[in-house]
């Protein structure tokens, strides 16, 4: 099984959104990433509508819906009223849940089980019951995905932060990933998927592909957009996926 990219693009919207104009274009520049080999597009549409918005999840479900068979949406964020009617709505392939506060920047640690067991639980089968698959979201500890399991889970998002933030080759990096990689192995021991997400870019990737290349999906958002930056949507893709093993 190879690693698959999906690319988030609340960046995109964010910079959208520092003006009353439609460009850049979320669903433009999410079709260049999927015509460039991504396997899906990663939003996170939260209470403010500060970045994605509820009209770009409509948009992008239609977009993949006609144009991209065999691709898929996954859409991130607190499972709230308005965010559970949202996937309900929408119908995304995936629903990733983060435990995140509305005014938090970005998902930056996983889920406490014990205390959101029961929230989790009915979130989980509310989503199944649609058809919808769920992950969520945990920190790099291998005694979290039996946990994730027991409330119903289909998949983990690691959180890759700590990784990601260090240099390549450091002791500290080596420390960080073996966490990763542990939490992974205890995934897949438990019978779920593992996804992986976090300040993850070329130079970092190789390396945890060498350890745990049955990493079913990375999402990558802010890595990927500074990448873009330099290199356009589509290279970096490409560059993406190369570093993953996917090409």
């Amino acid at each position: 099984m190879k690693t698959r990219l999906s690319v988030n693009v609340n960046a995109v919207a964010m910079l959208r959104n520092r003006r009353d104009l439609p460009w850049p274009s979320v669903t433009g520049l999410s079709a260049i990433a999927l015509e460039a080999g991504a396997k899906g597009i990663t939003v996170h549409p939260r209470p403010d509508q500060r970045h994605i918005r509820r009209q770009d999840v409509r948009d992008l479900v239609a977009m993949i819906r006609k144009d991209f068979a065999g691709k898929e949406l996954c859409l991130e964020g607190y499972p709230d009223k308005g965010f559970l009617a949202l996937c309900q709505e929408a119908k995304p392939d995936q629903v990733l849940f983060v435990p995140d506060a509305p005014a938090q920047t970005t998902s930056d640690h996983g889920w406490d089980f014990e205390v959101n067991e029961v929230l989790l639980r009915d979130v989980i089968a509310l989503m199944k019951r649609s058809g919808i698959r769920v992950s969520v979201f945990v920190d790099p500890d291998p005694t979290q995905p039996a946990k994730a399991a027991a409330v119903g889970a289909d998949r983990i998002e690691i959180f890759t932060g700590p990784y990601g933030a260090c240099q390549v080759d450091t002791k500290e990096a080596k420390k960080h990933l073996a966490d990763v990689v542990a939490t992974a192995h205890a995934a897949k021991a438990a019978g779920l998927g593992v996804n992986a997400g976090h300040d993850l870019t070329p130079e970092n990737l190789p390396a945890l592909m060498k350890e745990a290349g049955f990493i079913e999906e990375v999402s990558i958002g802010h890595g990927f957009t500074a990448d873009a930056l330099l290199h356009g949507f589509a290279e970096s893709v490409r560059r993406f996926q190369r570093a993953m093993g996917e090409i």
